[in-house]
């Protein structure tokens, strides 16, 4: 059964910055709403699934091997770096115009490397169904959080656009770009400081 808290705490996690929206944002600015949708698509349904694998028992694997979590965070991290740098050195020059956005299947994957999302769905299991989750709270838990992301998302889509219609000066997209890059480096800074101590700690 659907509930408000959950609804709330959906909203929230799909509909604040973070890395997936960081990218819709910069995408849509750089490529416009239509090459944007199948990224969009693959966070969309990428969250989902991996919380009902993680509510039907592939959460366990933290529990067994406590150091894949701390590994997995890492690697995430890594090829956030490698995101920021590619967002901050793009342009909207003509030699960028040919260049791709990321595929459905990139923003699918992108997923199980994405620290927040791996957060972001283990704690609305933990906190939404029981010990023993049963297939129905599993599905009312993802379902919830894909038709809250079609909105959450959808709304830094729909940003990235009108802000393409005022940044139309190169020099002012490159500003926008290098900020950009800056935020998505920010929110990987927490989740670095965390590993870190995890990895120091007896």
């Amino acid at each position: 059964m659907f509930s408000l808290h959950l609804i709330l705490f959906a909203l929230v996690c799909t509909g604040t910055p973070g890395p997936n929206n960081i990218m819709i944002l910069t995408s849509s600015l750089n490529f416009g709403i239509k090459r944007t949708i199948p990224l969009w698509l693959g966070i969309i349904t990428g969250v989902p699934l991996m919380m009902s694998l993680i509510g039907l028992g592939l959460g366990q694997i933290f529990i067994w091997w406590p150091g894949s979590f701390l590994i997995l965070k890492l690697i995430g991290c890594a090829y956030l770096f490698y995101l920021a740098i590619k967002i901050a050195l793009s342009s909207s020059t003509d030699k960028n115009i040919n260049k791709q956005p990321m595929s459905y299947w990139q923003g699918f994957l992108f997923q199980w490397i994405n620290p927040k999302a791996w957060v972001m769905s283990i704690g609305a299991m933990a906190t939404f169904s029981t010990h023993d989750a049963t297939v129905l709270q599993v599905l009312t838990i993802t379902s919830t959080f894909l038709w809250v992301g079609c909105l959450g998302v959808g709304c830094w889509l729909f940003a990235g656009f009108y802000l393409q219609q005022l940044l139309q000066n190169p020099n002012y997209r490159r500003v926008f770009n290098l900020s950009m890059a800056l935020i998505l480096l920010a929110t990987i800074w927490p989740i670095l400081q965390s590993s870190i101590k995890s990895a120091l700690q007896p």
